[in-house]
């Protein structure tokens, strides 16, 4: 008897869709080790890897094109345009070829977070297509208005066709959608103790003088990390391969560090001894923030519409401050001494997206059989 197969397609844009999908991954492979997951993404396997432990299978595909980008804040629309007409040509060959291995490995469902093309994939396999996201790309494009509203308007149809979105918080209303079930923040849980963290690392400094640095897979091309000098009694962490070697700055991917760990840590494990994090919005990083309660500073985004949603957000629900781009580039990092504000809101968001997207996989599995 063939074994109950999950398909997920993740969209081709940064390691922020990766990470959440790969936790809620993780979580349906706990529950049931039974169901067979296919990732199709071409974010790396060393990334999966650090969330889930078990067998999956990858296959290397991009369906869509996200926002070509130099680095985490630095846009190419142009090119972002001409990707996306490359994908719209290009749709019923990617649709056909993809609805051959949906059926040769006898696919039960597809989870997506979130290429359009992946509804209409499922429907022309036969099978449902549920999707998981705080925004659809047809948001970020319409934004940008133009020859963008077209695009914008392809894409919502696409969406349209989706059996069932899973919206996560930090979200904006996804209108496209016919089928919407609002779930809790998603992320990976630490994997390593603080006491391990504190030792192998070194970490000294209190917990209020502990800064993470992180900001996604793509990074910042020029973090100013001479304004480390200035701070001599904190100690700040990153995960920038390419930062200098300064005494108050811990690279967590260095050599010395990675006989200390069978998977080195990710930023959520680096989180929890940290007073404050510097990011740029993302919903990952922040959605992680959010789960463990670090306070977050972040650095505004222009141009980009979930970037604003995202910060709305973050000052309803976190201890927050949030800088402009001057202030973090070519200001002293003054703001690392100013108070953090308080979250504007006093309730909590619901934790548990992850388990609740998971066992509805798991459920609807069961169902099946």
């Amino acid at each position: 008897m063939s074994r109950p197969t999950l398909y997920i397609a993740i969209t081709n844009h940064g390691f922020g869709h990766a990470v959440r999908v790969s936790s809620v991954a993780a979580k349906i492979q706990e529950l049931n080790p039974d169901i067979l997951l296919i990732i199709t993404t071409t974010a790396p396997r060393w990334l999966l890897e650090s969330y889930f432990p078990g067998d999956f299978i990858l296959r290397p595909r991009a369906f869509d094109v996200g926002v070509v980008q130099a680095d985490s804040l630095h846009m190419d629309k142009e090119a972002t345009l001409e990707k996306l007409r490359e994908i719209r040509e290009k749709q019923n060959s990617l649709i056909a070829g993809e609805v051959n291995f949906l059926k040769q490995n006898r696919v039960g469902l597809v989870l997506a977070d979130i290429p359009p093309l992946a509804t209409r994939m499922a429907a022309a396999a036969g099978v449902p297509c549920w999707m998981m996201s705080n925004f659809g790309w047809d948001f970020i494009y319409r934004d940008w208005g133009g020859e963008f509203d077209e695009m914008a308007d392809w894409i919502g149809e696409c969406f349209g066709k989706c059996d069932r979105l899973f919206r996560l918080p930090l979200h904006e209303p996804m209108p496209a959608f016919p089928n919407i079930e609002d779930v809790g923040l998603t992320g990976g849980n630490p994997r390593y103790s603080n006491d391990q963290i504190r030792e192998v690392f070194g970490i000294e400094s209190p917990m209020e003088k502990t800064v993470l640095l992180t900001f996604g897979g793509l990074g910042l091309e020029a973090i100013p990390y001479h304004n480390l000098q200035q701070f001599s009694d904190w100690q700040f962490i990153t995960f920038d391969a390419g930062a200098p070697d300064l005494p108050n700055l811990i690279r967590v991917k260095h050599q010395q560090f990675a006989e200390s760990f069978p998977i080195l840590p990710r930023p959520v494990d680096m989180m929890p001894v940290c007073g404050r994090m510097v990011s740029k919005p993302g919903y990952s990083t922040f959605s992680e923030a959010l789960r463990m309660e670090i306070p977050v500073v972040s650095i505004m985004r222009d141009g980009f519409a979930e970037a604003a949603v995202l910060l709305e957000w973050l000052e309803k629900y976190a201890a927050h401050q949030i800088v402009t781009a001057a202030e973090f580039f070519e200001g002293d990092w003054g703001f690392l001494h100013k108070p953090l504000h308080p979250p504007r809101l006093s309730d909590k968001l619901d934790k548990h997206g992850t388990e609740a997207i998971a066992q509805a996989v798991v459920d609807y599995f069961k169902e099946s059989d």
